[in-house]
């Protein structure tokens, strides 16, 4: 994905991409090929968008320089500061912000975190709760977990330790004859282990299926409440920013 600053250039015309074009008949069939919002910040979105694909000679054009984004089309500017290409920049995104930042004055950038920490507050008022109740249900389920897997485990290592200081008396006192006798010894470790290892596996197996089926609802169920308050997030954000900073760009923008 290009940087959320880009633009192409052909025959002497910039082009890049703006609320309008998203919306219009093209605009949605190229929101569905493209699948991914983030990508129509790129370059290839544009291209297909204004018909460039296949052309010879375009120049494709992106912001690397956070802090003097110059060589930006003055076009490209006063969309940007009337909020033309608001359905095409993430503010949540940390990218997004610092290269729209440069082009903001003081005045706008604490405007900006204004609305930024009022939006936070929201998530984490729904988001906090949720992660509260999907622990509430996890812990004791993963502690049951650990106390069955643990004892497993121990009951292994009481077989497995003994069997292995045995393997290592006999290899290590063969050294002359190490590869017929460690084989021997290596065999008889396996039949003790195996049998051992495949016992814990019994006892280790059905209590991560409970666990599993006890903590994949309660995370699912989480997430959904998650992504639904980052989705409210993204959407506060957003439609404060550029509602406020469209309607009055000589205060808030450079």
């Amino acid at each position: 994905m290009c940087k959320p600053i880009s633009w192409v250039e052909y025959d002497g015309n910039n082009y890049w991409l703006t609320n309008a074009d998203l919306q219009s008949k093209e605009g949605k069939e190229l929101i569905n090929f493209i699948g991914n919002k983030e990508d129509l910040q790129g370059h290839g979105a544009i291209k297909k968008y204004f018909g460039l694909l296949d052309k010879a000679g375009v120049k494709e054009h992106e912001i690397n320089d956070f802090v003097n984004p110059t060589g930006l089309p003055s076009g490209l500017i006063a969309d940007i500061k009337k909020g033309k290409l608001s359905d095409i920049f993430l503010l949540s995104d940390k990218e997004s912000y610092n290269l729209l930042s440069v082009l903001l004055s003081v005045t706008g950038k604490n405007e900006f975190e204004k609305i930024k920490q009022s939006a936070e507050a929201e998530y984490q008022k729904i988001e906090q709760p949720a992660e509260a109740e999907y622990q509430k249900i996890e812990q004791p389920a993963e502690a049951e977990y650990q106390k069955i897997k643990q004892s497993a485990w121990a009951e292994y290592q009481k077989i497995e330790q003994p069997a292995w200081a045995e393997y290592q008396k006999i290899e290590q006192s063969a050294e002359a004859e190490y590869h017929k006798i460690e084989q021997q010894a290596d065999a008889e470790y396996q039949k003790i282990e195996q049998p051992a290892w495949a016992e814990y596996q019994k006892i280790e197996q059905p209590a991560d299926a409970e666990y599993q089926k006890i903590e994949q609802p309660a995370w699912a169920e989480y997430q959904k409440i998650k992504q639904s308050a980052e989705a409210e997030y993204q959407k506060i954000i957003n439609f404060n920013f550029w509602d406020i900073f469209s309607k009055y760009p000589s205060k808030y923008w450079k």
